[in-house]
C-alpha cells in the first residue's frame, strides 16, 4: 500500500493521539477535553488559523498551501463525539469515563484528521487551502447540521467537502464508496394514543389504547410491503411501546410508541412521513381514541456528488490501489449529509478489519487504518489542488 512516506512514520504518534482520545470519550456538544485537545495539537502543529467554539465544541483549522493562485478551498472533515455505552473491549487504554465510549470510531476519524493537519503543515504542497472541521455531536446530535446554520461554509470559503468512516468487515486500509445515495435518512417518530383506561375485566367499559397501538404497529409495517416500490428502500420499525400503568389488571389511559424511519431517496422519505401519520390517525379513529403524532425530521439521506465521487475514488486508488466504488448503500445515518447539501463532495468508507460493529460495546478502531486515512486525506487535497 504505497502510504505516504512521512504519514508511515508519524503512525506511531497519530496512534498514541488516537488511544489518549480513546481513553477520555466524550458526549455530543460535550466534548470539551476533546476539542481542548485538538486545538492544543493544531498550534503545535503550526496550521495558520484555528477557530474553536464552532456549534459550541467544533474546531475549525486553517491551512494555506505554498501558493494560491486560484483560490481554491477544500474541506474535510471529521466527528469527535463518543457514545452512551460501557465498554467491553478489553483494551488497556479503555474509557475512563463509565457509560461513555468510543464505539464508532470517532476517535480514530480526529486522530487521522489530526494526522493530515500536521502533513499538509509541513509540505504545504498544493496550490489553495485547506479547511479541517472538526465536528460535535455527530451521534444524534446534528453537529454537521449545526456548523452549517453557524456559516463555517461561506466564512472559511468552502468550495467542496469530504469526509470518511471506518468499516468493520472490510479489510483494514480498504475503500468502499458509491456515487449517489451512500447511507439513508433517519427520522423518528412518537406516537400517542389516548382511550378510557379502566379494569381489565370489564374492557368493555374501556377503551384499550394498547389494542389501538397494536394494529397501527401492524399498519406501519405495510407501508415497506405496500407503500414502497419494491425496486426502492425503506425502513419503518417501532422500538419501544409503553403505557401509562404497569400491572396485569388495569386497562391503560394511554399508550406511546417510538420509533425510526430510514430512506434512500427523498421523495420516498416524504412519502412514508405521509402515510405513518395517515395510519395512525385512520386506525385510531376506527378504534375510537385519540392519537397524537410527533414526527422529527432527523439527518437527510447522505447523498455523494458523481464528479466528486470520482475525485475520491481516485485518491483511494492511489493510497490503496484497488477500490470497491459501487458498494451497496446503507441504511445508517451520518449528518456529514447536512454538509453535502450545501457543498459538493464525497464521502467514502475505510475498512476496519474484522472485529465488533460500530455501536458495540466490543468495538475497537484499528489503529493500522490510520496511515490509509490519512493518506486519503492528503492525496485529495495534492489532487485537487496541486501544487504549481
Amino acid at each position: 500500500m504505497p502510504i505516504k512516506n512521512r504519514l508511515a512514520e508519524t503512525h506511531a504518534e497519530i496512534t498514541g493521539w488516537r488511544r489518549h482520545l480513546h481513553a477520555h470519550p466524550e458526549l455530543g456538544f460535550a466534548e470539551h477535553q476533546t476539542s481542548a485537545f485538538v486545538a492544543d495539537k493544531l498550534r503545535e502543529i503550526g496550521v495558520d488559523a484555528i477557530e474553536t467554539g464552532i456549534a459550541q465544541t467544533g474546531v475549525v483549522a486553517v491551512i494555506k498551501g505554498r501558493t494560491d493562485t486560484k483560490g481554491r478551498v477544500i474541506g474535510l472533515r471529521a466527528d469527535m463525539d463518543a457514545l452512551p455505552i460501557l465498554e467491553a473491549s478489553g483494551v488497556d487504554y479503555a474509557s475512563t469515563n463509565p457509560g461513555t465510549m468510543h464505539a464508532c470510531g470517532h476517535d480514530g476519524h480526529t486522530s487521522i484528521l489530526l494526522g493530515v493537519a500536521q502533513y499538509l503543515a509541513e509540505t504545504r504542497n498544493f496550490d489553495g487551502t485547506a479547511v479541517l472541521l472538526f465536528q460535535p455531536a455527530e451521534e444524534g446530535g446534528g453537529g454537521g447540521r449545526e456548523m452549517v446554520n453557524e456559516g463555517v461554509m461561506d466564512r472559511f470559503g468552502v468550495q467542496e467537502v469530504y469526509g470518511l468512516h471506518n468499516m468493520p468487515g472490510l479489510p483494514t486500509g480498504q475503500f468502499a464508496i458509491r456515487s449517489g445515495a451512500l447511507m439513508g435518512s433517519a427520522d423518528e417518530f412518537y406516537i400517542t394514543v389516548t382511550g378510557k383506561g379502566g379494569h381489565a375485566a370489564a374492557p368493555h367499559q374501556s377503551i384499550d389504547p394498547n389494542v389501538t397501538a397494536a394494529h397501527i404497529i401492524l399498519g406501519l409495517q405495510s407501508i415497506t410491503s405496500r407503500n414502497v416500490d419494491p425496486l426502492h428502500a425503506a425502513v419503518v420499525s417501532v422500538c419501544a411501546l409503553h403505557s401509562d400503568v404497569d400491572t396485569h389488571n388495569v386497562i391503560p389511559q394511554q399508550t406511546r410508541m417510538t420509533g425510526t424511519v430510514r430512506a434512500l431517496e427523498a421523495e420516498v422519505r416524504d412519502m412514508v412521513e405521509a402515510r405513518v401519520k395517515a395510519i395512525a390517525k385512520a386506525t385510531a379513529e376506527a378504534y375510537d381514541c385519540e392519537v397524537e403524532v410527533d414526527y422529527r425530521l432527523g439527518y437527510p439521506v447522505t447523498v455523494n456528488h458523481p464528479d466528486h465521487t470520482e475525485y475520491a475514488i481516485a485518491a483511494a486508488r492511489a493510497v490503496a490501489g484497488d477500490v470497491i466504488t459501487d458498494t451497496p448503500p446503507i441504511m445508517a445515518a451520518e449528518d456529514f449529509s447536512f454538509m453535502l447539501n450545501v457543498r459538493p463532495g464525497a464521502y467514502i468508507f475505510l475498512g476496519n478489519g474484522d472485529g465488533p460493529m460500530v455501536h458495540h460495546p466490543a468495538y475497537i478502531f484499528d489503529d493500522d487504518a490510520i496511515p490509509a486515512g490519512c493518506s486519503w486525506f492528503v492525496e485529495l487535497v495534492e489532487q485537487r489542488m496541486p501544487a504549481q
